[in-house]
């Protein structure tokens, strides 16, 4: 599928062989990648926490489990916060629908409440492995709704998804930043 970017990055390359510096080069397709419009961000963030809850119900051993869990909850609270803080309150003033956002800010505090009891827990726990389940089915849920609903009735309004993304990505850029860089942008 061709993209804006396509253009950008054959008048980038034209302009590095010109002369110009591969750092310059490197800057534009940084930005450019980082694009994404609001709902491919969100997107991506929901596969990458599936893929990890993934990886939770197959490991073997307590202490990957523990790492895994805490990247989880890493990972939502990330999500959870730059969707709360800008995704959320931004769709609201264009959805004629409250009442979708309410639903949503709720999962994410009963979510956040599970997230902070797997994080006060140790991986021996007999109840971890079932909080995390749950957390894992609560979360599925979630991501349902928002991609067979929520989102789907965004996309139909005049909210400009490209520079809400371009928000979500630099905010949770700065919130990975604060967190000591305790988690790679995959997204």
């Amino acid at each position: 599928m061709p993209t804006p970017s396509s253009s950008t990055n054959k008048s980038t390359k034209r302009s590095a062989s010109a002369g110009k510096s591969k750092s310059t080069a490197k800057t534009a397709s940084s930005s450019t990648s980082r694009s994404k419009d609001a709902i491919a961000v969100l997107k991506a963030d929901h596969r990458q926490v599936e893929k990890l809850f993934g990886q939770f119900e197959k490991a073997k051993d307590e202490s990957q489990k523990a790492q895994l869990a805490e990247q989880i909850c890493m990972e939502l609270r990330l999500h959870t916060q730059i969707e709360e803080e800008i995704f959320y309150p931004t769709s609201r003033d264009f959805l004629q629908d409250d009442d979708i956002v309410n639903e949503a800010i709720v999962e994410h505090q009963a979510a956040k409440d599970l997230i902070d009891q797997i994080e006060g827990m140790s991986a021996s726990d007999e109840m971890y492995e079932a909080k995390v389940s749950v957390l894992k089915e609560m979360i599925e849920h979630h991501v349902e709704e928002e991609e067979k609903q929520f989102f789907p009735q965004v996309q139909k309004t005049e909210m400009d998804l490209r520079s809400i993304g371009e928000q979500l990505a630099e905010r949770k850029e700065e919130l990975m930043g604060e967190m000591g860089g305790g988690l790679s942008a995959t997204h």
